[in-house]
């Protein structure tokens, strides 16, 4: 696999939550930092996503924010 993306974390899959067209999933980082990714219900089923299935947060973005209180 080749991206032009610099931010891309291995984890595993730990909780696919389908909706009607989207589905919530969420992988478990090593630490136990846990990523949350809205993707649709097709997307799940062509990359075979399941429960403890190692798979990859990949993030590319123009901007981050940080914010404190």
């Amino acid at each position: 696999m080749k991206l032009s993306a610099r931010n891309i974390l291995r984890g595993k899959v730990v909780k696919i939550v389908k909706g009607a067209v989207n589905s919530e999933v969420t992988l478990e980082l090593p630490g136990g930092i846990q990523v949350v990714s809205v993707i649709t219900n097709q997307s799940v089923k062509s990359l075979s996503l399941k429960k403890n299935l190692e798979a990859y947060v990949v993030v590319k973005a123009s901007n981050v924010m940080i914010a404190v209180d």
